[in-house]
């Protein structure tokens, strides 16, 4: 098979490593790709938004199976384009994908099909989130409220705000945070207290396959402290559900979800990822998103066992309960390695000392996220979050142990990184 996989991520280099191990795969592209994904895979200089050249080049290519990776493509509506043109991809409609797309559409969602999820109300506008806020909706003035963009943020649309003054301030604030587009509704919700975790699965509209639930980081700072990113690191460890935890999800959300996307009209087909919180009331979902996370992926799929290309295969032909997928036993983790100033604007173009021996340490896969070639050849920093270091061992401790052991033989100008994922 010749693959395309659409991204330029940490995300998406994972998901070409893994479509690299298949003995199926041919040749695998990626749009755009970028530094470290270049040595796997033939990067194509079109950007993951540009809908019609990307059906354009499959078309030309002969392209026999495409994979997306990342939240925006998909919101556009790239999976029907394909799908018009004979073209087989992978990845939910875009009536579906506004499960992400929309945090609004997501809670209405919820609501009527029962799922489990936190007290919310939808505002037009900041000023009317505001008003909300001031006539008590959500309790008092010392009652914690998650303020969150209702449009795609690149996971940094949500404020969880200490009391009532913090959540006008976060309303009032939050065009400015993430773009007017993103902001140009807002979700105000209870907060929720407990464990989080987030599980994902390989959905064909009707069936789905688990995949080991995984934990991500936020917060810039240790101990949970600063500014949201995109994620600072992520661990996969059987701790984080027990068996009896995942059977109630798979009860009260996932089915549901699946049930309830079906009978509205838009079946669901690709990675559903539910963002949840463990709560003394049970599990309740706090997000969906629509395809993989990153980095949980870097950690999800270090763990899978069965070809990549199968799984596609049955998702796309409806047929996922009729296969196994199997997962290496133990846990994983994944520190990400940030540039300078992240998450605010970045510092770019320094020269990234040590991959070639944090690559080569026992059990570890470096993947690149914001990477760029130099003038020498040399790997430099390119975006935020640069490089994603996983370690996949028997357990959580030896796995976290091995990614911080390759995360200290690299190093470049401002490197910043969390030292307490998986604590």
């Amino acid at each position: 098979m010749d693959i395309l996989v659409i991204g330029s991520g940490g995300r998406e280099h994972a998901i070409c490593n893994s479509f690299s191990k298949s003995a199926r795969a041919d040749k695998i592209f990626c749009a755009p790709g970028n530094a470290g994904i270049a040595s796997i895979a033939e990067c194509i200089p079109i950007k993951a938004e540009d809908i019609s050249s990307l059906a354009d080049f499959a078309a030309s290519q002969s392209i026999d199976l495409t994979f997306v990776g990342g939240e925006t493509s998909l919101a556009l509506g790239i999976v029907d384009d394909f799908e018009r043109r004979g073209l087989k991809i992978v990845g939910p409609s875009e009536a579906a994908a506004r499960l992400e797309a929309s945090k609004a559409f997501a809670k209405d969602f919820m609501a009527r099909q029962g799922i489990p999820t936190a007290v919310y109300r939808s505002a037009s506008s900041a000023q009317e989130a505001i008003e909300i806020l001031e006539a008590g909706e959500f309790g008092d003035e010392e009652r914690a409220v998650v303020v969150k963009a209702d449009g795609l943020a690149a996971g940094k649309g949500v404020v969880v705000a200490r009391d009532r003054t913090e959540a006008i301030d976060a309303a009032r604030s939050m065009a400015t945070l993430v773009g007017s587009d993103a902001a140009a509704a807002i979700v105000l919700e209870e907060c929720l207290v407990g464990r989080e975790v987030s599980l994902l699965s390989f959905c064909d509209g009707k069936s789905f396959k688990l995949m080991p639930p995984t934990r991500d980081h936020k917060r810039i700072g240790e101990g949970d402290t600063g500014p949201n990113t995109g994620g600072m690191g992520t661990i996969t460890d059987a701790s984080l559900l027990t068996d009896e935890q995942a059977a109630e999800i798979v009860e009260t959300v996932i089915k549901p979800t699946l049930h309830g996307c079906a009978d509205e009209g838009f079946p669901f087909r690709g990675i559903l990822f539910l963002g949840l919180m463990m709560t003394a009331d049970g599990p309740k979902i706090l997000e969906y998103n629509v395809r993989f996370g990153d980095p949980e992926t870097q950690s999800i799929l270090v763990r899978l066992d069965t070809d990549l290309v199968d799984i596609c295969e049955a998702m796309l032909s409806g047929s996922l309960d009729q296969i196994e997928i199997k997962w290496r036993p133990g846990s994983s983790a994944t520190v990400v390695l940030a540039a300078k100033d992240y998450p605010q604007v970045p510092q770019k173009g320094d020269v990234i000392s040590g991959l070639d021996e944090s690559s080569n340490a026992d059990g570890v896969t470096v993947f690149h996220a914001g990477t760029a070639t130099g003038a020498e050849g040399e790997y430099t920093t390119a975006g935020g979050r640069v490089l994603g270091v996983t370690a996949v061992a028997d357990d959580l401790q030896a796995a976290l142990s091995k990614a911080y052991f390759a995360v200290e033989l690299i190093s470049w100008d401002g490197m910043q990184y969390r030292r307490d994922i998986g604590k």
